[in-house]
């Protein structure tokens, strides 16, 4: 897996102090999107146990809330594997940090996959310009949504953050 970028702290990624991760990869290719420098998945620098280990300090904080995953696209074919150890670690070593997704994936196309028993957020769907609208929280058009991950799995049926 690529990265173009590894924020610090943030606070438009996410709800309180977040890491974010930028990554490369998107096959989404979302007319107007915000951030078509990440759609080549060979863009940026590759991710190694160094940019973990930088992670994992960057959270250790207790003002940092959490980790933001975004791109790209997170779950970008060639990222996943690396996704699911990183984030499988994080929970690991911070189980009361939370984690939020950007995909351009729907919820139930996803919902089976393994890593997403370690996704706390995920704000799912492309972005459509058409539906643009610059006073949504945390997202670009209207079609997408603010998922609470472990109610939507535990209860078979999406649950939207209202934020």
């Amino acid at each position: 897996m690529n990265y173009l970028k590894i924020e610090s702290s943030s606070l438009s990624n996410g709800l309180g102090w977040r890491v974010v991760l930028w990554v490369s990869g998107c096959s989404h290719k979302c007319p107007f999107c915000q951030n078509p420098e990440t759609w080549d998945s060979t863009a940026g620098k590759k991710f190694t146990d160094k940019e973990k280990e930088l992670i994992i300090k960057l959270l250790k904080p207790d003002y940092i809330k959490g980790l933001t995953l975004s791109g790209g696209d997170p779950l970008f074919e060639t990222n996943r594997n690396d996704i699911l150890k990183l984030i499988k670690e994080i929970k690991e070593v911070y189980p009361n940090k939370d984690i939020w997704l950007y995909t351009g994936y729907s919820f139930n196309e996803i919902k089976n996959l393994q890593l997403m028993k370690y996704i706390d957020v995920l704000i799912d769907g492309k972005f459509i310009n058409e539906e643009r609208d610059i006073t949504l929280a945390f997202r670009g058009s209207v079609n997408q949504k603010i998922i609470d991950v472990n109610k939507s799995l535990n209860n078979n049926e999406i649950a939207e953050l209202n934020l």
